[in-house]
Order: structure tokens, then sequence, then C-alpha cells
């Protein structure tokens, strides 16, 4: 599905990414765990495409200066190259961190946004599909989506995402300050649509606690770089994965 090798990014002389190397199977979930500024948003921004809209910004207004080296490729092909809205018209979709929805717009108003590579009928299907995964937000569909709480934007957020017919749905820390119990209720869902609507997913988040259980496959990343990686049992067998991630 999607190999990111040797992945390194700067922002002027600072080391985001070192050299990490990370893959995704279809229909597997991986999980990418990781401390704050870690390097977990970054690799996602990579691999979505963003860093490259980040950076051209960033040179037009004469700011930071941001270098990406390595090789990603999507089914084969690379893709370091293409630009966000070309990956996410191969189905490279992000659902980035903090939600980023537009909370002036309705909640229905913010799915329908995220419809924009579909066509009516896959619009009318998924948004179907969405209120079912998420049966409370159909109660606030002509609800301004900043006015609902953190983990019904979350839900709105992943909504989106996946209106616009993800193949590989990439979640940016989807369970940040949220409730453990709204937390067991996204991370739920997580299997459900890998199987339903046969999607691959990468999910990253600071404490693998809550996620490992629904992961295939996971990488643990510290300052920039993978320090650990491996199936689900055997990283859950790990008695330093477990201290440092678990809290046990």
């Amino acid at each position: 599905m999607i190999e990111g090798k040797g992945l390194m990014v700067f922002y002027e002389n600072m080391l985001a990414l070192n050299n990490v190397t990370v893959r995704c199977a279809e229909r597997q979930v991986v999980g990418i765990f990781g401390a704050n500024s870690a390097g977990k948003s970054t690799l996602m921004s990579a691999l979505s495409g963003i860093l490259l809209d980040v950076q051209h910004k960033e040179k037009m207004r004469g700011g930071e200066r941001i270098s990406l080296y390595g090789e990603i490729l999507y089914r084969g092909e690379p893709v370091q190259d293409r630009k966000a809205h070309e990956r996410a018209r191969k189905g490279i979709v992000l659902c980035p961190e903090r939600r980023r929805l537009f909370p002036e717009s309705s909640v229905l108003e913010n799915l329908k946004i995220g419809a924009y590579l579909a066509t009516k009928a896959q619009a009318r299907d998924t948004l179907d599909y969405v209120l079912a995964l998420f049966e409370g937000l159909k109660k606030h569909l002509k609800r301004p989506a900043g006015f609902l709480s953190g983990g019904e934007q979350q839900m709105v957020a992943i909504g989106r995402a996946l209106m616009a017919q993800p193949k590989l749905l990439l979640l940016d820390e989807p369970l940040l300050g949220l409730s453990p119990a709204i937390q067991q209720q996204l991370v739920r869902a997580i299997p459900v649509i890998r199987t339903e609507r046969n999607v691959s997913v990468i999910v990253t988040e600071q404490y693998a606690r809550p996620v490992m259980p629904y992961v295939d496959y996971a990488y643990i990343v510290e300052n920039g770089s993978t320090v650990m990686e491996g199936a689900r049992d055997e990283l859950l067998g790990n008695p330093d994965v477990k201290a440092a991630y678990f809290g046990y």
C-alpha cells in the first residue's frame, strides 16, 4: 500500500525526522507511537503531502526553510513529489491533529466539504455510513461544528475524511484531549472502518494503551527516529514498551 523509505525532514537546521522507514499494507492498521514532538505529525504530513504545501508557503513568505528527503511509494508508485491534493485523489487522506473543522459551518456542511472527490452516489452512501458509525451526530447535523464537544468534533473530522473516499486513512492523534470513554468509542471504530470500507489505516498517538489492541503493527518513534517496531503482540509483550507507553 504505502512505504516511506529513509525519510528525513529538516526545519531550518533542526532534524525532525531522521531516516524513518514505515510501511502499511493493504487493509492493515498501523500504529505510530511516541511522545509529544517525537516527529509523528511531521511523518503524517510527509506521507499525505501536506508538508510540501507548508514548504512552499514558507518559501514564498521567506520563512522557515523546510527540507524533505527520502522516498514515498504508494502502491509501488513514487509519490514524494506529488502534492497533497494529487495524493488525496489517489486515496491518501489525512484526518489532521486537532480536527481543523470549520467551526461556524454545520456538521452536515463539514461532512459534505469532505465529499469533493466523491460522486453523488458515493457521497450519499458514505454520509449514511458515517451517521450509522457515529449515531450521535444525527441530532447535530444542523448545529455549528464549533459548538460540539471535543469527541463529537473528532467524529465529524473522521467522517469528513471518510467522505473523501480514502484507500489509506491517516489519523493524526485522534484521541487528543478526549475522555477515556470517547477514546474507546473512536478506537473501536478503526477496525470497523478497515473491514467495512476496505481502508488501510495509519494512526499516531502519544499513548499506545488505548490504540495498541486494535493495530496489526506498530512503530515507536523518539526524537524523530524509529527506535522499535513490531507486530502488536510482540510489542505488548515488551516490558520497556509497557513501561514507557502503557504506564505499567
